[in-house]
């Protein structure tokens, strides 16, 4: 297949692929940075791809790659102003809860989540990827992908069961 050009890429995959920066990044601008610049990279890079069919799993490996090279980028600066709260919600979600959320409350809940959690939820349900994809592109086992999902899945589940008392942490 052939490799598609670099304005049918950006037209079919730059949505899905700054949906998955943001979910990251947690913000506008450093998920509009990594989506360019895995675009940049593409125009550098995307020649020598040979089988097109894997343009989608080069585009979101090599964002993720560029996010986690920025974290670690980061990791040398301790930012004070940032550091994470802990959740202490530990209720299930009741039919009250569901009735109530809202996507709003659901993207606070997934971006407050550890990385680790955060972009294989991402990539399955909001970027509809398979299990061996999202391996493919976090580069770790596929079993590691189903037990990341499963546990984000009951994390998700306890930060959104606040919404029952009226209140979602973070």
């Amino acid at each position: 297949m052939e490799v598609p050009d670099f304005e049918k890429l950006a037209a079919d995959f730059y949505a899905s692929l700054y949906r998955f920066g943001f979910a990251l990044t947690r913000n506008e601008a450093d998920a509009a940075d990594l989506t360019q610049q895995t675009f940049y990279i593409w125009a550098a890079k995307g020649h020598q791809l040979r089988d097109g069919r894997k343009v989608k799993a080069w585009l979101f490996t090599t964002l993720y790659r560029e996010f986690v090279a920025q974290k670690r980028r980061e990791s040398r600066f301790i930012d004070t102003e940032n550091l994470p709260e802990s959740s202490t919600a530990e209720t299930m979600l009741t039919t009250g809860a569901i009735a109530k959320l809202d996507g709003a409350v659901a993207q606070k809940a997934l971006l407050s989540l550890n990385e680790n959690y955060r972009a294989p939820l991402a990539l399955f349900y909001l970027e509809q990827h398979s299990y061996i994809e999202i391996a493919e592109i976090l580069n770790i086992p596929i079993g590691t992908v189903m037990s990341r999902i499963w546990r984000g899945k009951l994390k998700l589940r306890k930060l959104l069961s606040g919404i029952d008392e009226g209140t979602v942490t973070h």
